[in-house]
């Protein structure tokens, strides 16, 4: 039987629903995958007590290793709008093992990050109701089981359902950060604020920082939570435009997301003040989420507004963060990486309709099975989450600078966006990669210990680890060989993606 994927000149691409997004849909589920109200509460306080005034400009600074990896998708999606993303640029680029290894730590994030957002979720979903819960109370994992499910039945049943009720979901979170901004800022301007602070342009001097090691672990955090944007990238082939409007979508995302950051930092430490004690934003006690610590004083009765914002976020991002891994796992079913059950499309629905319940199924057992062990080592596993983060992005930097090598002196445009950007990006994000690796090895870093070592080190290159097993294992099967030997995928086969986007059906939001 041939082992040949799908005809590479088959125009209807790998069965996906063309032409269902716009620009306007993919930013939002740009937006949406990073979860921007979650990941403002559980880190903006670690930010604070790493650099204190200085955390406005550690997001400002954050941001630049973020833009500088976009282009880099802008630049590859451009040429190769293909929904396997890293993998299939990393294949194109370095070879097969590099481009299965990128692959994977796209599915290691999203499997990891997936059963924090679904805690988190769970957990102020009974914060609501007045109920006192512990992460491993029976209940939490019983309705986090059924968010994972929920959002997993929503991104099967198509991407037109998935961004319709991101459109809601990201409208309320906004809604509930403009109120955030407006009463803080309000406050502040009456003198009812707790720990009333005046602006100060200071806070925005990127010199102005007095630790190095407190520089690193701010910008180690600010990264966290700008990651997520890329996944209007693993929309490509469902797009009005495959070849331009991701790229566009994924620089959008990231500007609003840095837009949405600064501002909300400047307004809580107006608000809040730095302070150790309290409300403010230097307390420890707080730091995990410090909507909990001001939304009664913010707001009054009206604090749950907060709450039901963190809740719809963390919902919101497991829906979202399910989409790209399923369609990553899907380019690598077609081209062999996989084997061949993962590239099947639902007839009717047009989406990966294997890879999208292996990822919800894998992602419950994976959270389940991690909590009843141990919690400690569920919360190590989210703290090691930037190593694979940094370690695929860094992947793409450096693919997009090897893939373009031909080109970089055509034009300055091209040396610009396609090499030194890139390149950049790439060489930033490997330094946190490294610099992330030497902070987690260390016995005090994280909730456990094992081997002597820091279990977050253990746990997060560990899981990179077990993908080099996998892959092993999966180049023993004789299907795989295809993949392997370069023949079904490499720098020459052609985009697997419909050709001509005018000819698809006018997207839900008007291909804006």
């Amino acid at each position: 039987m041939s082992t040949t994927p799908i005809h590479l000149g088959n125009p209807e691409g790998k069965g996906l629903a063309a032409g269902t997004l716009g620009l306007w849909g993919s930013t939002v589920i740009g937006l949406a995958s990073t979860a921007p109200v979650y990941s403002l509460v559980a880190s903006l306080g670690w930010v604070v007590i790493a650099v204190g005034a200085q955390a406005p400009i550690a997001f400002v600074l954050a941001f630049v290793p973020m833009l500088l990896i976009a282009f880099a998708y802008r630049e590859l999606n451009n040429a190769v709008p293909d929904c396997g993303t890293t993998f299939t640029w990393g294949t194109k680029a370095f070879g097969p093992v590099v481009g299965w290894m990128g692959g994977w730590g796209v599915a290691v994030a999203g499997m990891v990050v997936l059963a924090n957002l679904a805690q988190i979720a769970s957990v102020y979903f009974w914060s609501l109701l007045g109920q006192d819960v512990t992460n491993n109370d029976l209940r939490v994992i019983l309705v986090a089981v059924l968010f994972i499910a929920a959002m997993t039945w929503v991104s099967w049943r198509g991407v037109e359902i998935g961004e319709r009720v991101q459109n809601v979901l990201l409208g309320i979170q906004y809604l509930a950060l403009a109120v955030f901004l407006v009463a803080a800022v309000w406050q502040f301007a009456t003198g009812t604020a707790p720990g009333a602070t005046p602006f100060s342009w200071e806070w925005l001097n990127p010199f102005a920082f007095t630790s190095w090691s407190g520089f690193t672990q701010a910008i180690l955090l600010a990264l966290f939570i700008y990651w997520g944007w890329d996944t209007c990238l693993a929309l490509n082939e469902e797009t009005k435009d495959p070849k331009r409007i991701p790229g566009r979508a994924a620089l959008l995302t990231t500007v609003i997301l840095l837009v949405t950051y600064v501002s909300v930092t400047i307004a809580a430490m107006m608000y809040a003040g730095l302070g150790t004690e309290g409300t403010g934003l230097g307390n420890e006690a707080h730091a995990d989420d410090f909507f909990l610590a001001i939304k009664d004083g913010l707001l009054g009765p009206f604090g749950w507004v907060l709450v039901v914002a963190v809740v719809i976020s963390a919902i919101s991002s497991t829906q979202t963060t399910i989409l790209p891994t399923a369609r990553g796992t899907l380019a690598m079913g077609v081209y062999r990486a996989l084997p061949a059950r993962f590239k099947d499309v639902h007839p009717v629905y047009k989406t990966p309709s294997f890879s999208t319940l292996v990822m919800g199924v894998v992602a419950i057992a994976y959270y389940v099975g991690m909590t009843l062990i141990s919690d400690n080592i569920l919360q190590d596993s989210i703290l090691s989450l930037g190593l694979a983060i940094a370690f695929y992005y860094a992947i793409t930097g450096f693919a997009c600078v090897w893939y373009f090598r031909a080109e970089l002196t055509r034009s300055a445009r091209d040396f610009f966006f396609k090499g030194l950007f890139p390149l950049l990006g790439g060489i930033m994000l490997a330094a946190a990669f490294v610099q992330s690796a030497m902070d987690m090895w260390q016995p005090d870093y994280g909730n456990t210990v094992i081997w002597g070592i820091g279990g977050t080190f253990v746990v997060g290159i560990g899981s990179l680890g077990i993908g080099l097993v996998l892959m092993f294992l999966w180049y023993l099967f004789p299907r795989s060989k295809r993949f392997f030997r370069g023949e079904s995928l490499n720098r020459e086969t052609e985009v697997m993606v419909p050709e001509e986007p005018a000819d698809f059906p006018r997207s839900i939001d008007g291909g804006m």
